[in-house]
């Protein structure tokens, strides 16, 4: 299709409704957890997989970044992502100006980068293309937030400084988090600290030396994924010594 030289959020929307497939929807909404009481409740989707989804942001990537807001506010999946991936074009492409309105963008919008696709595919590469090179308070304050996905985007953020070789702002964050309830949280944690110990295998085994005991499970798992059969044993034996302690001391209490 010919792009237009001005492309409108509504426009964007009419030619994606055009891909919709209500039989890819419905797997989508059960792969994404959309049921009532699960994580992503009520999401909306129409069935447009990510690869399509990616050639039709490249055919609308001259759209402004304030006019793609109006897609990462929509409540279709799959606008609310497409908005998002013209935010990442937006970084990618565009001068220091154009990034810095989008991370203004993003986070006045972080309510609805609400499912992990759309965090991962956007919060490193967003948040990441202009971060503050010292301050990482504003990720402190994501970290501690209700919502399950701003929390998420704050340790997502921070694979954008792993990859500048700077370590400290995902291992305060994972401290922080080591107490975050959601398997979501476990996981996304453990996948950053691997990230760290692909670059520094001694830098995170220091963190887990003092930590693994405490570390939910998941999170550990992730980490310590690339180590030797043994280091492997030998961490998630400390998490299971912690386990059985934390058990037996809640036995203790109710008797």
């Amino acid at each position: 299709m010919k792009t237009p030289p001005h492309p409108t959020a509504a426009e964007f929307s009419t030619a994606l409704r055009n891909l919709a497939n209500p039989r890819q929807a419905a797997i989508l909404q059960r792969f994404f957890k959309t049921g009532k009481g699960e994580y992503a409740e009520g999401d909306a989707f129409i069935g447009v997989k990510v690869p399509v989804l990616r050639r039709l942001v490249r055919q609308f990537k001259a759209m402004a970044p304030k006019e793609a807001e109006k897609l990462v506010r929509s409540a279709i999946h799959e606008e609310r992502l497409g908005g998002l991936l013209l935010w990442v074009h937006a970084c990618q492409k565009g001068d220091q100006g154009a990034r810095d309105q989008v991370f203004t963008l993003y986070l006045a919008n972080t309510r609805h980068v609400n499912n992990w696709d759309l965090v991962d595919l956007s919060a490193p590469q967003i948040l990441g293309s202009s971060l503050p090179p010292a301050d990482t308070t504003f990720l402190q304050t994501l970290a501690a937030s209700p919502l399950l996905w701003e929390r998420r985007i704050a340790i997502l953020t921070t694979l954008a400084y792993i990859r500048q070789g700077k370590f400290v702002p995902t291992l305060e964050l994972c401290q922080q988090l080591l107490a975050d309830r959601h398997d979501l949280m476990h996981k996304a944690c453990g996948w950053m600290l691997r990230e760290v110990g692909k670059r520094d295998r001694k830098r995170l085994q220091e963190f887990l030396q003092k930590r693994a005991a405490s570390m939910p499970r998941t999170m550990l798992h992730y980490a310590i994924e690339h180590f030797s059969p043994a280091e492997r044993q030998r961490f998630m034996a400390a998490g299971r010594a912690l386990s059985r302690s934390k058990s037996t001391n809640t036995k203790r209490k109710r008797a």
